[in-house]
Order: structure tokens, then C-alpha cells, then sequence
């Protein structure tokens, strides 16, 4: 997987593991509509951009409605170092990867894509689907050179599902073979009140132990992120102190219309055009 996410979702974790410039392998972020799967990339960006180590590339069919701005990480200077690209169709998803080697300027650290399952249903061929995930890999194998011995790009590329292995996926099987990194976003019912809440689960690999964070909603558009409770590697009831239960991460959502809908491709109109934050 790619270490920012993970970072992200440690950032509830009473000991944070310290990043030593890995990317980890490619990751799918797999989850419903809805699941605040935007919100998680952003989040990543974020942590990436801050780390120094090059700029992140965010690809996603069309431009974002509303950003997480009022976090103080996104009032950062360095957040100018995520670059916005607006392939709109697979044709131009697919030259923008081939063409990357020709961009000016360092290697990203991380690429992220949003929206998977938009470039899929366009041409929804098996080959075309295992060209495109190959040339995910080669795209971020490039940066990974360039950056040497300084560390390595990330990858993480995010496909809308309803539920685990769900056969209705065009080519989930395929892709999972690209992706040996995965995490799923579910809904939870253990929000209270006008909270809305996911349950996020992390696993490295086919036969990795998976890791699991609870996503939470305030209806302050407030994104806060706590270990699972029930974890069995860590429960939160047998570490000692009260500073481990309390940890979270907390990134504010923009312009939410409400508790239910967390900054997941809520977009406007918008074609093929580059933008920074």
C-alpha cells in the first residue's frame, strides 16, 4: 500500500510509525458510494505533500466541487505540491500516463486516481483493464527511479463496489492481481446521533492480518479517525492511558450538505484541464 494512507489512518494509533521514504505496494481502496473515498485520497495527498519528498499527482475524471481547506495542513505551503489532472476519458488517462516521463519538474511521491470504475465502464474490456493497471505500475515504477535511493512513488487508485469480492465489479479479480495492497470502506451503525461512520480495514497483502480504523462524520463535516475497538492485534480497552483512546485524526470537510454525504466526488463540470490546490 501506499504509506501516506496508512499514516492517515495511524494517525489514531497512540504510536505512529515514523515514515522511512517506502511507498509500499499499490493499493485498492475499495467502497460504496458514498464512502468518503475522495476524502481519504485528499487526506493522503496531503500527508505526502507534507513529507518533501515530491510532488503527488491526483487524477480523477472530472475537478472536485469542495476541498478540505479549513485543516491546518491544507493552509500549508506545501500543499501547492498536489497537482490536479483531469483526464476525462480513458484515451486521456492512458496518454498522460505514457507521456509522464516528459513532465517537467522532480517525480511525484505518490499517485493517487479517483474513480476507477467511470474509466472501467467506458471500455470495459479485460485487456484494457489489465493495460491500464499495468501502466499504472510502469508509471510509478518510472518515478520510483527517479527518486533513487531517496524512496519511492506510491500508488493508490480507488474502485466504487458495494461489498467485498462483490461479482458485479467489472474485472475485481483482475485488478486485485495488480493490487496486492487492499482497504475497505464500509458503512457502520455505531454512529451516534447525526454521526456517520465506516469501517475501514487494511490489509497488505493476501496473507497479511488486516488493520482496522473506525471513519467517523460529525455533522460538522468533521472527519475523525479512531482505531477499530475491536481490533484483536490492539484493543483499545487494554492499552494503558486514556491518550491512546483519544488520538484522531480530524480533517474538516467543506460545503457538506449534511452528516451522510463526506467529500466523495462531489464535482463539477470540467474536462482534461491541470489545476494545483
Amino acid at each position: 500500500m501506499a504509506e501516506a494512507l496508512r499514516r492517515v489512518l495511524d494517525a489514531g494509533s497512540a504510536a505512529r510509525p515514523e515514515g522511512d521514504g517506502a511507498s509500499g505496494p499499490p493499493l485498492l481502496l475499495l467502497g460504496a458510494p458514498r464512502s468518503a473515498q475522495t476524502s481519504l485520497l485528499f487526506a493522503a495527498a496531503l500527508e505526502a505533500a507534507g513529507e518533501g519528498r515530491g510532488p503527488v499527482l491526483f487524477l480523477t475524471r472530472r475537478p472536485l466541487q469542495s476541498l478540505p481547506l479549513n485543516t491546518p495542513a491544507a493552509r500549508e505551503p506545501w500543499r501547492l505540491q498536489i497537482r490536479f489532472q483531469y483526464p476525462s476519458s480513458v484515451p486521456e488517462l492512458l496518454q498522460l500516463l505514457a507521456s509522464a516521463h516528459e513532465a517537467p519538474g522532480p517525480a511525484p511521491s505518490l499517485l493517487l486516481l479517483d474513480g476507477l470504475e467511470d474509466y472501467l465502464a467506458e471500455d470495459s474490456g479485460t485487456q484494457e483493464a489489465a493495460y491500464l493497471a499495468a501502466l499504472l505500475l510502469d508509471t510509478v515504477a518510472y518515478f520510483s527511479h527517479h527518486h533513487g535511493a531517496s524512496g519511492s512513488c506510491g500508488l493508490v487508485v480507488a474502485l466504487e463496489t458495494q461489498k467485498e469480492a462483490d461479482s458485479d465489479v467489472p474485472h475485481l479479480t483482475l485488478l486485485q492481481r495488480y493490487f496486492p495492497a487492499q482497504c475497505w470502506l464500509q458503512p457502520d451503525a455505531l454512529g451516534l446521533g447525526q454521526q456517520y461512520c465506516l469501517r475501514a480495514s487494511l490489509a497488505s497483502g493476501p496473507l497479511s492480518p488486516r488493520m482496522e480504523w473506525s471513519v467517523t462524520f460529525l455533522p460538522s463535516g468533521e472527519m475523525k479517525i479512531t482505531p477499530w475497538p475491536t481490533q484483536a492485534s490492539k484493543p483499545c480497552s487494554d492499552r494503558k492511558g486514556s491518550s491512546a483512546r483519544s488520538q484522531s485524526l480530524t480533517l474538516a470537510c467543506d460545503n457538506l450538505s449534511g452528516p451522510q454525504c463526506p467529500l466523495d466526488r462531489t464535482l463539477t463540470s470540467g474536462t482534461g484541464a491541470e489545476s494545483k490546490t
